[in-house]
């Protein structure tokens, strides 16, 4: 009997790291239904795995070891944390104004931030830049075509983004008011990277071009590491965060960066806490054109 149980275990361990040999993450939620047994019979098995060293436990989830070269495809980040990255989406609307042109990168938390924005009154009249396949087709499904889109062009990487010489090359070419973007992992005191190093090269080629830079991530960025940097702190002016960030990580990162908001997961625990002393930041240049430089 013991045997048997042990002999299942390592086949669902197996499977585990077969999963993430293919996709780069997984979910504990997907593997126990997937399995058919409990979330703390997964847990069980991802923390057996990790104390090996073959995965890295992440919230909600496991990460493959190899994660900083090698990035989750799209399809699997969008289904974790969904609720911190939703959370997250929605207080970055306050930053957009109708009118604006701005700047979306890829990533999973960036595109959800774009659902919420195309679904809201700040929307109107926006012109968008992107280099996400996603976001850009989220603006073509949209009944109204009151914004416009641009797209970079690029190669494709596994997180549906453009990147690459000619993506960099007609982001170099256009202005925006303001940049938001996603980071793989938010190091202190380092500042924010990406696993893939073409990808870091873009975002910063986005961040060159906006006058404000706004970083979208949830708490659980900070556990992480990757390879390629493409932000240091003191380049960012908003970091957008949900409420679970821990008390050390908040303070470090608030002595770094230019304001740190920290949204509450639960909303009726209370206002989200801006890190600095005059509260969100004014909208810029509302109104203004893509502008060739």
């Amino acid at each position: 009997m013991c045997d048997n149980v042990r002999m299942i275990s390592s086949q669902r361990q197996h499977l585990i790291l077969n999963r993430l040999r293919t996709r780069g993450a997984v979910r504990i939620t997907a593997l126990s239904k997937e399995l058919g047994v409990s979330a703390m019979t997964i847990r069980r098995d991802i923390a057996d795995l990790a104390d090996k060293g073959l995965l890295k436990r992440v919230h909600g989830g496991a990460v493959t070891t190899s994660s900083l070269l090698a990035e989750p495809l799209f399809s699997v980040k969008s289904q974790m944390d969904m609720g911190l990255k939703d959370t997250i989406a929605r207080r970055a609307i306050d930053y957009v104004s109708p009118g604006d042109v701005i700047a979306i990168g890829g990533g999973t938390t960036a595109y959800v931030f774009a659902q919420h924005l195309l679904e809201s009154r700040q929307c109107a009249g926006v012109t968008l830049l992107t280099n996400s396949i996603p976001v850009a087709e989220l603006v073509q499904a949209m009944e109204s075509k009151d914004v416009e889109v641009i797209v970079t062009g690029g190669v494709i990487t596994r997180s549906n983004s453009l990147v690459g010489p000619i993506a960099d090359k007609v982001i170099a070419s256009l202005r925006v008011n303001t940049v938001f973007l996603g980071t793989h992992s938010v190091s202190i005191p380092r500042g924010f990277l990406m696993p893939n190093s073409l990808e870091a090269a873009t975002d910063m080629a986005l961040m060159d071009i906006a006058d404000r830079t706004i970083i979208l991530t949830d708490h659980t960025k900070w556990s992480c590491t990757s390879l390629s940097l493409f932000a240091s702190f003191d380049q960012v002016d908003t970091v957008i965060t949900d409420d679970q960030l821990d008390q050390e990580s908040a303070e470090a990162t608030r002595s770094l960066v230019k304001r740190l908001v920290l949204v509450p997961v639960n909303p009726e625990e209370g206002q989200a806490q801006d890190g600095s002393s005059d509260g969100p930041e004014a909208k810029a240049g509302a109104g203004e054109a893509v502008q060739a430089q």
